[in-house]
């Protein structure tokens, strides 16, 4: 506790601030946003050493060794590929000077603090997020039921000769319409744009 008043009364603490969308195209990781494939912030955090990029496809992480280091590292954590998970809120207590949000995004844990005066910012933040791990999760059991689906199918096609039915002349109808199939069910199950969640439970 003694060390978190001194880093705060010296100005080095590591607490975010939620930055208003007219800034930005003033932080970093503006430059690293696919705008020519659609891509938008929704919300993003800054503290000193660190940036949280919320956009509709991805979360992008500039990651800052110390508060003074111009080194950066990028990390991109694209929403199709790394589910969201433990999604939780801290608020503050009498002395905090600041709210912390949690969660998993793929393999990675992220814990950011962000200054208590905007709790009601990071509200929204985390109901976004929550939604966002709701769909990807739900979505993954629908996709494996289709899987499951195509398999059962494939099985007692197999085991059950259809008298008057060549399997050979027809296998490469079969094997297109499988094929078919599950492209669509992977396109219709695995959401690369989550613009619609952020628009709804972002009030910026």
């Amino acid at each position: 506790m003694l060390k978190k008043f001194a880093s705060d009364a010296l100005g080095i603490s590591d607490i975010g601030m939620i930055i208003r969308p007219e800034d930005y195209k003033k932080v970093d990781s503006d430059d690293y946003i696919m705008h020519e494939d659609g891509e938008t912030i929704y919300f993003l955090i800054k503290s000193k050493s660190d940036e949280y990029c919320f956009t509709n496809k991805a979360l992008i992480h500039i990651d800052g060794e110390n508060a003074i280091s111009k080194k950066r590292n990028l990390y991109r954590y694209d929403y199709y590929l790394n589910n969201i998970s433990d999604v939780s809120l801290e608020t503050a207590g009498t002395i905090d000077l600041d709210v912390e949000i949690k969660f998993t995004i793929g393999q990675k844990s992220f814990s950011i603090d962000v200054d208590k005066k905007q709790l009601e910012q990071l509200k929204d933040l985390y109901k976004a997020l929550i939604k966002i791990s709701e769909i990807t999760r739900d979505n993954q059991i629908l996709l494996n039921y289709t899987n499951e689906s195509i398999r059962t199918t494939a099985t007692l096609m197999s085991s059950n000769r259809i008298e008057g039915i060549n399997l050979e002349e027809n296998f490469k109808n079969i094997n297109e319409y499988v094929f078919e199939w599950l492209v669509s069910s992977k396109n219709k199950y695995s959401v690369r744009d989550f613009g619609y969640v952020f628009e709804k439970y972002i009030n910026n």
